[in-house]
């Protein structure tokens, strides 16, 4: 099956199974982000086995989030689950005193229908502690897509605007007809509509986009999630918002359709080009006339000439994981490289329009063929795909590093780009030194052997 959403380009859909990393792995960067939370993974052993390997974490660290296992008399329904859930809600305000409590749903929660939305309201009312729930299993959803869950149920608690639109407006004006301090702050930015901002990215990148949107005299009002869950930012009509994540397709529908908020449909902030795009398009709607963008990415393209002079000719197939597929594929085609396919899990192609559109750009200004757009590939016609093409590098999940790479393809896993830092123009030295770091050990190997053969 096949989707043509134009003339170009054209979204084929295969019948895979995710083979992807578990979306409860977004508890590892979540709890980072909102200092204030604590994560309560309702789940079996297995879920605890897996985020205490996935994420390493020592019994001294004394992270946010804990595991609630499921036992053989929950899963046939023998015991009293609410009670189980209240006796560790209390146990976990008593020694950690968080501001919210995220119950996340697993795979066992789902096919045994535990109803933690019913329960989660009478265990706020009898905790005194807000309690959202986010159905984060690895049957409906994707690796990242477990952050999309969350800020989607997060999404529903951020306040209203403390001033409707129309005040805002008038208080503005009123502010801009006296001459005062307050005046002088406020001329740093233009006179344009609350913006907020949502996905989760680590504060010092959030200070970097921050500043690149304050060079454009574009204020941002707030993001989702917000360093402390009380300081949530306000949601409505008239508020705008804009993601920087293409995987938080559900969380953009509920800012829409649940919170009346204008969404901002850009390109995502990954490599220069990308960021570029972004901030081009925040201004296009605003009115806002963007200035030296152009001379800007030029000059971080000029500083990234050692990486580019690497990969430039080299292939690269994306065998589909982390729903940052697409973009990645957009800023390898600008730096050069050949992209052969775009495996991808899942994929809202409205929430990408800007980007599918800016990779279509890109593939007819870097004068190549737009790549085979697969979602929810088939993992036995990748591999069979991947003989055939041979690519310089594979960007794969975990399970099929070790038998590509034992089969001479070399490979990259896609994990480690989703914990990286990669987004804004400044990160894109980074995102290359990961992505050439196979290619490299690939061309020291080859180079020793020669010597080898030689002596």
């Amino acid at each position: 099956m096949s989707v043509k959403i134009d003339e170009t380009l054209t979204v084929e859909c295969e019948t895979g199974n995710y083979h992807t990393f578990c979306p409860i792995s977004c508890v590892s960067w979540l709890y980072q982000k909102i200092e204030d939370s604590f994560f309560l993974v309702v789940g079996t052993k297995t879920c605890g086995y897996f985020l205490q390997n996935a994420l390493g974490v020592m019994i001294f660290a004394e992270p946010r989030y804990a595991m609630a296992e499921l036992e053989e008399g929950d899963i046939s329904a023998q015991l009293n689950d609410y009670e189980g859930l209240k006796r560790l809600c209390i146990r976990i305000r008593r020694d950690r005193n968080p501001s919210v409590i995220i119950l996340i749903g697993t795979c066992t929660t789902e096919i045994i229908k535990m109803d933690l939305e019913g329960m989660a309201p009478k265990l706020e009312w009898e905790i005194g502690i807000p309690i959202l729930v986010a159905r984060a299993n690895g049957l409906d959803y994707a690796f990242t897509q477990g952050e999309d869950t969350v800020l989607a149920a997060m999404a529903h608690r951020c306040p209203e605007p403390e001033f409707p639109l129309r005040e805002r407006e008038e208080m503005i004006q009123k502010l801009l007809a006296f001459p005062s301090r307050e005046k002088e702050e406020f001329h740093e930015y233009a006179n344009h509509p609350s913006l907020v901002l949502f996905g989760s990215l680590p504060s010092n990148v959030v200070s970097q986009l921050n500043l690149e949107l304050r060079r454009q005299s574009i204020k941002v009002s707030g993001w989702l999630p917000a360093q402390r869950y009380t300081d949530l930012p306000s949601l409505g009509d008239g508020v705008y918002v804009c993601g920087v994540n293409p995987f938080l397709s559900r969380t953009a529908t509920t800012l829409i359709r649940r919170e009346k908020c204008e969404l901002i449909g850009a390109p995502f902030p990954i490599g220069p080009d990308g960021t570029r795009a972004w901030i081009e398009k925040i201004c296009s709607v605003f009115g806002v006339e963007a200035r030296g963008l152009q001379e800007r990415e030029e000059q971080i393209w000029e500083s990234l000439k050692d990486y580019l002079d690497l990969v430039r000719g080299k292939s690269v197939f994306f065998m589909g994981d982390n729903l940052l597929e697409v973009s990645l594929a957009r800023f390898l085609i600008r730096c050069g490289m050949i992209v052969h396919e775009i495996g991808i899990p899942y994929m809202d192609k409205r929430y990408q329009a800007a980007e599918l559109a800016l990779l279509r750009d890109t593939c007819t200004r870097m004068c190549v063929p737009i790549p085979r757009i697969v979602e929810k590939p088939d993992n036995s016609n990748q591999i069979r795909r991947l003989r055939e093409l041979r690519p310089d590098l594979a960007i794969t999940g975990m399970a099929h590093a070790n038998p590509l790479e034992a089969r001479g393809i070399s490979t990259k896993w896609s994990v480690e780009l989703t914990f990286a830092q990669i987004h804004g123009s400044t990160n894109a030295r980074d995102l290359l030194e990961i992505i050439t770091r196979p290619l490299r050990r690939q061309s020291n190997l080859e180079h020793f052997g020669r010597n080898t053969l030689v002596k």
